[in-house]
């Protein structure tokens, strides 16, 4: 069994043919997702996703991007709406300084607002980042001083030394499918020296298909493409790997129910 641990099964792309996305990632031996929010403003939409699958489980949070619409996250709005027992994940949250679509300042009174959520629900940190690595490393050191929490750095595209400082507190590393881009050879290099005990894979879909479906639309049966490429890096059969990166998911977003079949 596989696990997406990131996708956004919310987004217009997936109108057309949702359910059908769904069945195609079981078929290809994905027995549980995660539908990622990226404002707060559509957390109904979303966790209704997830509650019409007992397979998939949704977040609640504010993407870098949106904060400058959505507004800064609030710590107690995100502790209640992680109440819902299909929540099994703050964020994302994080730093983009490649878009810049919100304030800096703003996406980093967000992103804290979201790890002290972290913190007060027991719930794992979904962190994005971009072209931010030195910021990122400096809040995630100063806040775990503060107080323990955990979380996964997802869709990685950063540097090293932001990959060790995330594994130092105990952080999880997802691959996407740019792992399997032909120009992703620094990413790989990273990808072979982390512990396979932390790693995670995603899709990120609707974005980042992976080779050989790079162009297309992502969808969650993609995982498979990312799977196998973290299985060659990490001198692993595709089974081991498989095994590997479901048991880190679910020891990750502990609310998460394994499925039983």
């Amino acid at each position: 069994m596989l696990v997406d641990s990131h996708c956004h099964l919310d987004f217009d792309s997936f109108d057309e043919d949702r359910e059908l996305a769904v069945q195609r990632a079981f078929d290809a031996g994905v027995g549980t997702m995660v539908t990622i929010c990226t404002r707060v403003s559509r957390f109904e939409e979303i966790r209704d996703i997830a509650r019409r699958n007992d397979r998939i489980w949704c977040s609640v949070g504010i993407h870098p991007h949106q904060v400058a619409e959505e507004g800064r996250a609030r710590g107690e709005e995100l502790v209640r709406l992680a109440e819902d027992p299909k929540v099994v994940g703050i964020g994302e949250t994080g730093l983009d300084y490649y878009y810049d679509t919100s304030p800096r300042d703003d996406q980093k009174a967000s992103f804290r607002e979201h790890i002290a959520a972290a913190r007060e629900t027991a719930l794992p940190l979904i962190v994005h980042t971009r072209d931010a690595d030195e910021d990122m490393a400096e809040i995630l050191e100063d806040e775990y001083a503060k107080g323990a929490f955990t979380g996964v750095l997802h869709c990685f595209a950063s540097g090293r030394e932001l990959a060790e400082r995330a594994l130092d507190i105990g952080f999880y590393i997802s691959l996407s499918g740019i792992v399997t881009f032909n120009n992703a050879e620094e990413i790989r290099d990273i990808v072979r020296d982390v512990p396979v005990e932390r790693l995670l894979v995603e899709t990120d879909s609707p974005f980042l298909a992976p080779v050989p479906n790079r162009g297309k639309r992502n969808e969650p049966s993609f995982v498979v493409h990312t799977a196998r490429k973290a299985a060659e890096l990490k001198g692993l059969d595709e089974t081991a790997l498989a095994a590997a990166t479901t048991d880190n998911f679910f020891r990750l977003f502990s609310r998460a129910e394994r499925p039983s079949d």
